[in-house]
């Protein structure tokens, strides 16, 4: 999440609303992993006391963000996200999604050739719009890896490895490596979804991350954010996820 220049999208109980301002979308992004103090979110913006408080109640007017007690300390306040970062604005590029579009035009071999191409226009037409929904992405993605994993047979994390390589083979999701454990590093070659992508100079594989978290998370209670550091649409030959 940007925390300059750009608008921000925040799902509610409410509905959704945008944010624009530097200091609240720093918050927020602190705000995102875990329930900060009110001296934590000062030294991480690095503003005064005075600007941080005006902030905190605007977003907790917003139903953005919430305070509550600290459970260990309940001379403390503490200060926890109760809303989801969906979207935000970037400098439109509709190229890629004209490109996408012209696919329609010509004969597609198969119903996974018109869904492969249906999944990219969504995404590039997004960008077309001006609008990133990569964060929106990954919580889908997030819940259908909640799912997957309920159809995985398990008794540890070498078990899960396999079930992850067997369902993206089985599914043509390509053929998934892992490179390394500390910090847990995947690799996938030969997606039926990829061979093919727009290089656009980024990763662009939000609902993957998503995916892998979901299925993590679900299956053996391990909460590891993804990030996808390399990309076909990169430029790169694979795809490669890494926890941080």
């Amino acid at each position: 999440m940007e925390s300059k220049d750009h608008t921000a999208l925040f799902a509610t109980a409410n509905g959704f609303i945008a944010i624009n301002g530097e200091v609240k979308l720093q918050i927020l992004e602190f705000l995102q992993a875990d329930p900060k103090s009110f001296d934590e979110i000062v030294r991480s913006t690095g503003k005064a006391k005075s600007t941080v408080s005006v902030h905190l109640n605007d977003l907790q007017k917003a139903n953005l963000v919430r305070e509550q007690v600290d459970p260990s300390d309940r001379r403390r306040k503490t200060y926890t996200l109760c809303s989801k970062y969906i979207a935000c604005s970037r400098e439109p590029l509709d190229f890629h999604y004209y490109q996408t579009l012209d696919m329609f035009t010509s004969s597609l071999k198969d119903e996974f050739d018109f869904l492969k191409y249906a999944f990219r226009a969504v995404r590039y037409g997004s960008e077309a719009q001006g609008i990133n929904n990569g964060p929106l992405m990954k919580i889908i993605g997030r819940d259908i890896g909640g799912h997957i994993s309920a159809t995985f047979d398990f008794d540890d994390v070498s078990d899960v490895f396999e079930e992850l390589r067997g369902y993206w083979r089985l599914h043509k999701l390509g053929k998934m490596y892992i490179d390394d454990v500390d910090p847990l590093t995947i690799r996938v070659k030969d997606c039926f979804e990829c061979d093919s992508i727009p290089v656009v100079g980024h990763p662009v594989c939000s609902f993957d991350e998503g995916v892998l978290e979901g299925i993590f998370s679900s299956s053996i209670g391990l909460n590891l954010p993804f990030i996808e550091k390399e990309c076909y649409a990169a430029g790169d030959n694979h795809c490669l996820f890494i926890t941080e």
